[in-house]
Order: structure tokens, then sequence, then C-alpha cells
């Protein structure tokens, strides 16, 4: 049986398992299994086993769809790909000839972000546009492009060294987050401390050495509450924040606001637990604080990122064996961000970008103040990490999109991005959607944002490509992609789909690279090797770790130094120093809270739910819910309620669990029903089961630095169902 070596984009991991190639040729026959089977170290979950049976479904999208009815009826006719590029390239022209470059609105998704070679910004940058969004604006892009304005790079746990880890409401499992998970247990198993911050007592929690059961949207004074602790008690690295750091006087009296007992009646965790906590992980290092989908999502976010940030710092734990890495870039690789062409893009095309004027942090007005730092130490101007680092804000070009408020965006393309279910405000997302004079969507499946597009492109999946990843520019290890099979009927790459358009654009002599293969190739040429060949060599390819660089460059922000007072959200008009913003007041009507965003592990964001033996383990959208909370609401196990918050209602079905606790509700993220036919007017159960429609995206429910979409702690009731 002949195997080869590929990486699981079945969510964003990207796990790197052993493909065994079928005869037939076929991708659903094809077996996936984990790279090594021991126990803690068999990197894969049922998504991964289960993703060919997926790609083979009879519904998939092989052909290019052109839209023959209204949009969201369902009517559809086939037509090449070469007459579905020709007109889409002439109406994107007109769009561009009318209202210029910046009419143009791109939002794409982490199965496509790392695999399409930086094609789809460098697309866009020679174009003029500087409006692309992504999922990653909530699910670490925004992350790493705040930890940019602390030190410069975002850091990655060495879990395989670490003495303790603090796990921020994440709770990787067996089958999400599956790499984490196993790092984690393999780092109990040697004796690391495991804290574990979560309303809930999840599965990591029911592990952990200590749990703490704050508040959802609490991070940033859970975090304010260590300080306090740490700083009082002398418990931080003394030398490290004397030579490395600016700002920490400033910071102490701040955090001086935050005497424990507030901090316990904003968190609702009690003042000694959290002393143990933040004396545990300031002891026992090195220590790490992993990535979090939890503090991306809160109208605190960039705060309590922040304070993340900070306390790796000041307890020395900053690139360091066992601590958080700045990993750089891999001298020998070309980058996708050195591909992406950031500096052709014209300063006044940048100042156009959606959002920036209002939340500019990971907008290119936020980011200008770090590329000469940039520059210094990791010899590139433009590190765009986890895609997340010069994006436009979603809620503003949606704005845009459905009012021509500051300018209109007529021409919106949607990459593996179910972009109506995937932000805050679905009802502003389809209302701008039906506004366009263009809407493209490169799919494998007909989702409720691709019913309203005028073409649907069908994209290849990952047993059809080559593909080489780096952890979205956040490290420097990179890993190969075999193609095992040949993708079916005229499924392409999104890198094919880009460089056809950029010909059919006139910017073919951007493009050099005839194909994928070409461009990785090109990517690889300054190891003396062709793609196929680092594929067969190399599982992985990193050059030797060198611990705390900052001693020879200093740190990539404008003072050298880790900034716990920034110096570049001072000179934007924000408060320089972490700060708490109490939630909107309380409204009788909506007495419960709700955290959002949350996934079943049987599916990833959106996807996944046509696949039959995950659909058969998780029928149902259902929502985690106290005993008591359901009784006061009339609901037994099992009943079907509506979840209501000021912005929408959705139709969920009750599990009472004895982890929830009282006054909170857990939603789950992205439901809709493939097996639904178009045309009925609920976009395939979208309008009955998305998390998306209760999500508010008003400036009370937005952080400030960011506009970032608070989904942890949202006001909501339940009640049954009525039909």
């Amino acid at each position: 049986m002949l195997e080869k070596r590929a990486l699981c984009s079945g969510c964003d991991i990207y796990c790197q398992v052993r493909a065994e190639v079928p005869e037939s040729g076929k991708v659903g026959d094809v077996s996936v299994k984990a790279i090594d089977p021991r126990p803690l170290r068999a990197n894969i979950c049922m998504k991964g086993v289960h993703a060919p049976q997926g790609f083979a479904h009879p519904k998939r999208i092989l052909h290019p769809l052109k839209r023959v009815g209204a949009r969201g009826e369902g009517k559809w006719q086939e037509v090449s790909w070469d007459a579905a590029l020709d007109d889409i390239a002439e109406r994107l022209s007109k769009v561009v000839a009318r209202y210029g470059p910046e009419a143009l609105a791109v939002s794409t998704s982490q199965w496509n972000t790392q695999t399409d070679n930086g094609a789809g910004r460098r697309f866009m940058n020679f174009l003029g546009s500087p409006n692309w969004i992504s999922g990653v604006a909530i699910c670490a892009g925004n992350t790493a492009a705040v930890n940019r304005l602390v030190y410069g790079w975002y850091p990655y746990p060495d879990y395989p060294n670490t003495q303790c880890i603090v796990l921020f409401g994440h709770n990787p499992k067996q089958h999400s987050w599956t790499p984490v998970y196993n790092a984690v247990r393999r780092a109990q198993q040697r004796g690391a401390k495991l804290i574990v911050l979560d309303p809930r007592k999840s599965e990591n929690a029911e592990q952990a050495d200590l749990w703490l059961p704050l508040k959802p949207g609490s991070d940033a004074a859970m975090c304010l509450g260590w300080l306090k602790v740490i700083l009082d008690e002398e418990l931080y690295d003394k030398e490290f924040v004397a030579k490395w750091t600016v700002g920490f006087d400033a910071l102490r009296e701040r955090v001086n606001e935050f005497p424990l007992e507030r901090v316990a009646a904003l968190t609702g965790v009690p003042v000694a637990l959290i002393q143990q906590a933040a004396r545990m992980y300031a002891t026992s290092g090195p220590a790490v604080i992993p990535w979090t989908p939890i503090t991306d999502q809160q109208r605190n976010s960039t705060s309590a990122i922040r304070l993340m940030c900070i306390l790796r710092a000041i307890c020395g734990n900053l690139d360091v064996p066992g601590g958080e890495l700045l990993h750089g870039f891999h001298p020998d690789i070309v980058h996708e961000s050195e591909l992406e062409r950031h500096d052709v893009l014209s300063d006044a095309q940048k100042s156009k970008q959606l959002g920036s004027t209002t939340h500019p942090l990971f907008t290119y007005r936020g980011m200008a103040a770090l590329r000469e730092p940039a520059k210094r130490v990791w010899g590139y101007e433009w590190p765009n990490l986890i895609n997340g680092c010069y994006m436009a804000n979603p809620s503003a070009t949606f704005r845009a999109m459905a009012d021509g408020d500051p300018y209109p965006v007529k021409a919106f393309f949607t990459l593996g991005n179910n972009t109506l279910m995937s932000f805050a405000n679905m009802q502003l997302i389809q209302r701008a959607i039906l506004n366009q004079d263009l809407v493209v969507a490169v799919e494998h499946f007909r989702t409720p944002t691709a019913q309203l597009a005028d073409y649907i492109l069908p994209g290849d999946a990952w047993l059809e490509r080559n593909c080489l990843a780096d952890g979205f520019g956040w490290t420097a290890i990179y890993r190969p992609s075999q193609k095992v099979v040949d993708a079916p009927g005229e499924c392409h790459s999104v890198y094919d789909f880009w460089r056809d358009l950029a010909v059919r654009m006139g910017l073919g002599e951007h493009f050099p690279w005839e194909s994928n293969e070409a461009m990785l190739d090109h990517r690889l040429n300054r190891l003396g090797m062709d793609f196929a060949t680092f594929a067969e060599k190399h599982p992985y390819h990193a050059p030797p770790f060198v611990h705390q660089k900052y001693r020879e460059t200093g740190f990539a922000t404008p003072s050298g130094r880790v900034e716990l007072f920034s110096s570049v959200l001072d000179d934007l008009g924000f408060d320089p120093l972490p700060y708490w913003r109490d939630a909107p007041p309380a409204n009788p009507a909506f007495p419960l809270t709700m955290f959002m965003g949350v996934r079943d592990d049987e599916f990833f964001q959106t996807g996944h739910r046509h696949i039959a033996a995950l659909r058969a383990r998780k029928p149902d959208p259902t929502m985690f819910i106290h005993a008591a909370d359901a009784a006061n609401s009339g609901l037994a196990e099992g009943d079907w309620a509506s979840i209501i918050t000021p912005q929408g209602s959705v139709k969920l079905k009750t599990s009472i669990r004895a982890d929830m606790p009282q006054g909170v509700v857990r939603v789950p993220h992205g439901w809709w029903l493939p097996e639904r036919e178009e045309g009925d007017g609920t976009l395939s159960g979208a309008w009955e089961f998305a998390d998306a429609q209760i999500c508010p995206d008003d400036e009370d429910h937005l952080d400030r630095e960011q506009g970032i979409p608070h989904m942890k702690g949202i006001a909501c009731r339940v009640q049954p169902f009525e039909a």
C-alpha cells in the first residue's frame, strides 16, 4: 500500500497524518491514520479519520455553478471554469472602474489561508484593495497582532519542557485541538502543574491542579488580580523587568486600582483561590499561557491579551526553555508574508482600510509603528502572523457592503469561509451580501453563504493538493503535505483561482508561477531542492532554535523592549495600559449570561455536519444549561428551546449539565442543516440555528481597540420553543 504524509486541515491545527492511497484513486477510499499511534502521541481526531467520506459526499460541488435564480432560491447552472472566471473578471473590472479597487472585499478561512501561498493578499495588494477579512479576526489572528504590540512576535509554548500550563477557557480534548490535548497530558505526566480558568467544570478543569470558575468574559479582571499578587509579593523577574521592559511603574499604579476584593467581585472567584493560582504560575515556572479562543472574543479582549503577554514577560517566561518561544522567520524558506507583497499597496489605499479609523489595532494603521522594529529584529517589515496583522475590521466591512459607509463595497469573494455564520450580527452580513454587484464563493458545498453567491467555484481538499505549512506564520517549523489523490471534476486550488483571475485582470506578470507546485518549488529554492524532494526527506524542517534572542537584537517594538506601557496604543489615542471595562447595565428581560462560539468535537466551525458518522454522534444543535435555570425556564432534558438576546433568537435542544454554573448558558457554534434543500427561506436552517444571529456588534459589545465582538457573556433568556 502506497503511503503519503499529509496535513489534515479538517481544523486549523494541521495534524500530520499518514494517508494510505487506494488503488481506485478515489478520495473516498483513502484511509487516514495517525503518524504515531502511541497514547498521547496519536495526533488525529474523528474529523481527520472521516474526512475522506466528507470529500466523497454526493453533494460536493465538482463543477462551477452560476446562479440563474434569485439569491437564495437554489437555482444553478453548471458552467466551465474558464467561462466563470471570464465573467467574474469582467464584472470585477466594472466594479473597480466605477468604485475603485477598495470596493472589493475578501473573506477567507483557515483551510485556505495556509494553502494559497499568499496569493490572495498578493492579488489584492497589486489590485489595490486593503479590505481583507477572516475568521482569524476573532480566532488567533487578533491575538497575534496584540502580542506584537507588547514584544514584537507571537510566542509559541514549549510544551515538552514547561512546568506549568494555564488554560484560560481553552479546553483541548482528544477530538478537539488534539496535539494540544496530548501535549498538556504529557506535561502533566512529567509533573507539570495545570491551572484551568473556565466558567464550567470542563474536561481539563476535572484534571487540573487548580480550577478557577470565573464569570464569562472576565479574563482581563482575573489577569489584573494575578498581577496584583505577583507585584505585591515581588514574585516577578526583577532583573528582566529592569533591563527589558518599559512602563513598569505605570503598570504598577494601574494594577493597584484592582485590590483582590474588587477582582473577586468581577470574576466570581474567591480571593484565596486567585492568590493561590497567581503564586503557582509565578513560582512553578517555566510556565506557559497557551493561546485561547476564549480571550479572543471579549469586549476587553485587547487588555486581556496584553495582560497575558505581561504575565509571560515579567515572570521570566519569554523565549526561554519551557516558556514561550519567539520563532521569527525560517531563513531558508520563502514565507507567505514575503509573498503577500504588502509593500506594493500604496499608503493612500492602506488608509482606506475599513475600520482603521475607529478600531485600528490589527489594521495597517495599527501595525505601522512596528514596521521598522520588525525589519530590525526579524529582517522583514510585514510579518503577517496568523494572517491577522493587516486585516480590515469585519463589522466595518459589512457596514460598507450594506450601506456604502464610508464608501461602497460592491464585490465580495468568500473562500472556504461560511461568512454569513462566521462573525457577529448575521442580519447585517446577509444584508451586506445581498447588496453586492458580484459575489463569488470558493467552496466544497452549497453553504448558507454560498447560496447567496453569483458563482460557486469548486475548491480542492487537503488530500488533493500539495501544501507547505508553518503554523500560519507563527513558527519557523515547516511541514509538507503530499498530494494523495487527484481532485475530482473541476476542483481547483485557491492558488489556481487567484492566479487565473490575476491573468484575466492584467496582473499576470505578478504571478509568474503557473501552478501551486511551481510556487512551492520557488518557496524552497533557497534549500536547493524542489517540493517533491523536500516532502520525501523532511517530515518537518526548522533552523536551530536560539533562546533569548532579544539579548542580541532587542524586541521588535518601537522601544526595543517589552512594552508594558504601549507606545503604539498611546499614539493611536487609546489607553496605553491594560484596563477593565464594565459590562453594559443589566436588563431584567435577559437575566442569564450566554457564552457562544464553542465548537462541538465532531465539527469545526460550520463544517462537517454532512458527514454521516459525525452527525450520528451529534444530530442536533444543543445548548448546555444548569438544572435550576432549566426548571425556572420550564425546560426539561431534550426539549427544544429558544435562546433570545436583544439581537435575535435561535432554536436549540436542551441539555441539562451538572458542570454548568447557574446563570450561564452555553450555545454551540456554526449550526445549519446541509441535508435541507435550498430555497425555503432558512438558508438550509441557518436562520433557525446559527449563533451568529444572536451576537450583537454594537459599540457596547465590541472591543475598543480591535472592534471584535463580545461572545463570552452576552445577556440572554431561554424559554420553550413555540413552533
